[in-house]
């Protein structure tokens, strides 16, 4: 693959990671019922901590809240990585039981990235169409 196309998978890719590493945090840390038992005791790890206030995010909804706040910002502004940042904190919420927060965050900021993504390579595809119509053909 070429640099361009690497530049423009990358953020893809890495939403790939996020999506992983939410999973785990959900089947391996949340879910676990060895887990939870041992989080339950009165001598539980120190990390248990940690995993009640993942599971206290989910409960007030915080990381879908957080999602339309930098979904917000990436619809203000033209930067790339809010975008991308409302996409992965989509994906975060979408995950950890935030749906229709984070479903909503999910798909405004994957537009959004696409948008921008399509603006930097060339122009949108209006813009492109646009170009090629105002060109002149002396031949049919």
């Amino acid at each position: 693959m070429t640099a361009r196309r690497w530049r423009l998978a990358g953020p893809w890719l890495l939403l790939l990671i996020v999506a992983a590493a939410t999973m785990w945090l959900r089947y391996g840390l949340i879910e676990a019922s060895a887990i939870g038992q041992q989080c339950a005791g009165a001598h539980s790890p120190s990390w248990c901590i940690g995993r009640q206030w993942l599971v206290l995010g989910f409960l007030h909804d915080v990381y879908g809240i957080a999602a339309l706040i930098a979904v917000a910002a990436a619809l203000c502004s033209k930067r790339t990585w809010l975008a991308w940042l409302a996409t992965a904190l989509g994906v975060f919420a979408l995950q950890l039981y935030c749906v229709e927060t984070g479903a909503l965050a999910f798909l405004i900021g994957s537009l959004r990235l696409s948008r921008l993504q399509a603006a930097n390579v060339g122009g949108t595809p209006a813009e492109q169409n646009r170009q090629r119509q105002q060109h002149v053909q002396t031949q049919p």
